[in-house]
């Protein structure tokens, strides 16, 4: 076994023996991009496609610096100052393969909690061209029923009080993009990529409700000058582990405090409008097309809600991992009928796809024995996903008289999951969602009222008012709830 080596820049060359590592020059790099929530999947996706660019000599003007705008950001600040900014992606084949590489297009990272100037000055530097978005779908404050920004949120309320203490995403795109009218300079394109149907359009539709309450004169400024492309983005990017760090210093001799894992698979579908510039990241396989929509909404409706169906599905039944699901050959065929009979049919010709072939590919990742995607992670944070992931495919089922038996079964599961907090076997569920008081709260109220679940409006819309899903819903969570063994449940209707 090697002696690990810790990964820093002064160690590269040694690392190199062992393991890929940037062959340019990380100095050199201007930052470009700024990114707002460095979590795993920006590290293996936004983060990766730059560092491919860099490898070919390319785009040493777009480095990204890195903000974080929480308190569980600082762990991973600490760890980039240590390890200037490196970091390992760990890609993982089905067939047991590791292809460890250290990406160096990070270039720097910012706390926005603590200090809001350094951040503020970055985004309004003239170098920068691109603020980049992975904020997840509850960091856009809008209501999911209404789509209008929510302006009760405390911390919204502060930042319209005091423009120059920014707390949120929105505080901090606005006094930046104030500075830089104020200063002459042209604005940076806003490029969300989180899993929203037109994360662009709703990133802008957003920023500008915000703004016009705190600023008329910038909001004006802001609809003119600022692109807001939309983009679908697509890798599988599980929680790093401990195994995932000891199998790198023992394996391959580098020592990474967090390094991230993925899968082979990669994907970016972007609309080419930008404010002032952009990347070629057309040459290291981005596509970039005239209109995004369709694509998101595959990716949506198919591969994040098959995420869901197995998720919740397995956690009642004690599934750990995405993995096992797909293993169990009753949650690959009820997953399989999800998407033949529920959600393809609403999705309609999508241009250069076949998506008998996606469906197959799908299968196929959720199956990678080496990613282990938790279902913890997958179930966290249900109640901002669903509504755009699942909800909205019953939403159209109902309105084109398709099937809605399948997803219905999920959303009472989703209740049982929400009341109980355990599985068959009684163990307990780890509940990640910043709505689970609510969810429970509603959902222990089934035994009395079987449809109280489904009366939270800000999730499910006016599911409540249609006969043919109550009735289904009510049924289903009859039987879970008289027999919450989910695997005779979901055999009964495959």
């Amino acid at each position: 076994m090697k002696t690990p080596i810790q990964l820093q820049q002064q160690n590269l060359e040694e690392i190199g023996s062992r393991i890929p590592v940037p062959n340019y020059n990380r100095e050199a790099n201007k930052t470009g991009i700024v990114h707002i929530g460095v979590g795993g999947f920006h590290r293996a996706h936004q983060a990766y496609y730059l560092h491919q660019l860099r490898q070919l000599g390319e785009a040493s003007d777009w480095g990204i610096c890195g903000i974080g705008l929480r308190e569980a950001d600082a762990k991973l600040h600490d760890i980039f100052n240590k390890q200037d900014h490196l970091y390992t992606l760990m890609v993982k084949h089905p067939d047991g393969k590791i292809e460890p590489e250290v990406i160096g297009s990070i270039v720097n990272f910012k706390m926005g909690v603590t200090d809001s100037e350094p951040v503020i000055a970055c985004m309004a530097n003239a170098d920068t061209r691109i603020v980049s978005l992975t904020i997840t779908e509850g960091g856009y404050n809008f209501n999911p029923t209404t789509g209008e920004f929510n302006f009760d949120n405390p911390d919204i309320q502060h930042e319209l009080r005091h423009p120059n203490d920014p707390i949120t995403v929105y505080g901090f795109l606005t006094a930046a993009l104030k500075r830089r009218r104020d200063n002459g300079l042209p604005a940076f394109t806003i490029l969300s990529c989180d899993n929203i149907e037109h994360n662009g359009d709703m990133a802008r539709k957003m920023l500008l409700a915000f703004a016009e309450v705190q600023d008329q004169g910038l909001a004006e400024w802001i609809a003119q000058e600022v692109c807001f492309p939309n983009s679908m983005v697509d890798r599988i990017t599980p929680v790093t582990t401990k195994v995932d760090i000891e199998t790198l210093a023992q394996n391959y001799g580098v020592q990474d405090a967090w390094p991230v894992t993925c899968e082979p698979f990669i994907q970016w579908v972007v609309e080419d409008k930008f404010s002032n510039g952009r990347p070629a990241f057309e040459k290291v396989g981005v596509q970039f097309v005239p209109d995004v929509g369709p694509y998101e909404k595959m990716k949506l409706r198919l591969l994040n809600a098959g995420h869901s169906v197995l998720g919740l599905l397995g956690a009642l039944h004690g599934h750990p991992t995405i993995n096992a699901c797909i293993e169990d050959q009753t949650f690959k065929t009820y997953l399989r009928a999800y998407l033949d009979e529920e959600a393809t049919p609403i999705l309609g010709n999508i241009e250069g796809i076949d998506l008998e072939d996606y469906k197959d590919s799908l299968l196929e990742r959720f199956a990678n024995p080496n990613i282990k995607d938790s279902v913890s992670r997958i179930c966290s944070e249900s109640s901002a996903k669903l509504p755009k992931f699942l909800i909205a495919t019953i939403h159209d089922n109902l309105a084109t008289g398709g099937s809605i038996k399948f997803a219905t079964l999920i959303i009472a599961a989703w209740c049982y999951y929400s009341d109980k907090g355990m599985d068959r076997h009684g163990h307990p569920i780890e509940i990640i969602d910043a709505m689970s008081p609510e969810l429970h709260q509603a959902a222990k109220q089934t035994t009395t009222d079987p449809l109280a679940f489904i009366k939270q409006e800000s999730i499910f819309g006016n599911l409540i008012k249609n006969e043919r899903f109550t009735k289904l819903y009510t049924e289903a969570v009859h039987k879970i709830y008289n027999d919450p063994n989910i695997k005779k449940h979901m055999e009964n209707m495959i």
